[in-house]
């Protein structure tokens, strides 16, 4: 089976709120979802919460557009990266690539 792939575009980010609603909107979190980098980080490794089949595919997230926010907030898009790496080392299922080309 092909993973499902989901795209966080983070066009246009400039803060940490920005990021969690990027974050909540792509990856369709729940309305209860506290939008902290906990809550993140529970979400990415909590199969409840991901779309439907997408337990049995696993799920890839592709982060496009993200070097603006990276280099407006290091600390943090550094953040981002480790809830983000923590989240694939507890949960196989899931894997995060860094889309490295233009916005096109």
């Amino acid at each position: 089976m092909t993973q499902r792939v989901v795209t966080l575009d983070l066009d246009g980010v400039t803060d940490k709120a920005g990021l969690m609603d990027r974050c909540a909107r792509a990856l369709d979190l729940p309305d209860w979802f506290g939008r902290n980098w906990d809550a993140l980080a529970d979400s990415l490794s909590d199969h409840t919460v991901w779309p439907e089949g997408a337990v049995g595919q696993g799920v890839l997230i592709v982060v496009r557009n993200w070097r603006p926010y990276a280099k407006a907030r290091p600390d943090e898009w550094e953040t981002a990266q480790e809830v983000f790496s923590e989240a694939v080392d507890r949960t196989p299922a899931l894997s995060v690539t860094l889309a490295l080309g233009g916005s096109s």
